[in-house]
């Protein structure tokens, strides 16, 4: 039997929480409720993204001497899903938040990133398209 269905939630130390959840809450559009963190539900996306796009969690651990959370010295990475990685690289830029250059398309997706200001590596994932048994 399996008990686990998938993440329930991500849970780390912050220097300054109020004010690190308030960069998310400016840069990100996440909305940080009064106990300092946010709930995500199943079926709270917008119907105009939400059924185009797959949508599922991954959980996946790293060797330790990987360099895919670089320039982060930090031993985690949280991965947000996102509906226009252009738009919104392009707004965190403008917003003078730290944004690596490359991006990159695979089959998983379009993915980008970028660091909080406590040098937190932040991916940014804008799902592939789901594919019908039509091929479009």
């Amino acid at each position: 039997m399996n008990y686990v269905t998938g993440i329930g939630g991500i849970f780390f130390k912050a220097q300054d929480p109020a004010k690190l959840g308030e960069w998310y809450r400016k840069h990100l559009g996440l909305d940080v409720e009064e106990y300092g963190g946010v709930t995500f539900r199943e079926g709270g996306a917008s119907l105009e993204s939400s059924p185009k796009r797959q949508a599922y969690t991954t959980w996946a651990p790293f060797e330790a001497d990987s360099d895919y959370f670089a320039p982060s010295e930090k031993p985690f990475m949280i991965n947000f899903r996102v509906t226009d990685l252009d738009a919104l690289l392009a707004k965190l830029r403008g917003e003078g938040v730290k944004v690596d250059e490359e991006t990159q398309r695979s089959e998983f997706g379009y993915f980008g990133w970028a660091m909080d200001p406590e040098g937190n590596r932040i991916e940014l994932w804008e799902p592939p398209e789901i594919q019908t048994g039509d091929g479009k």
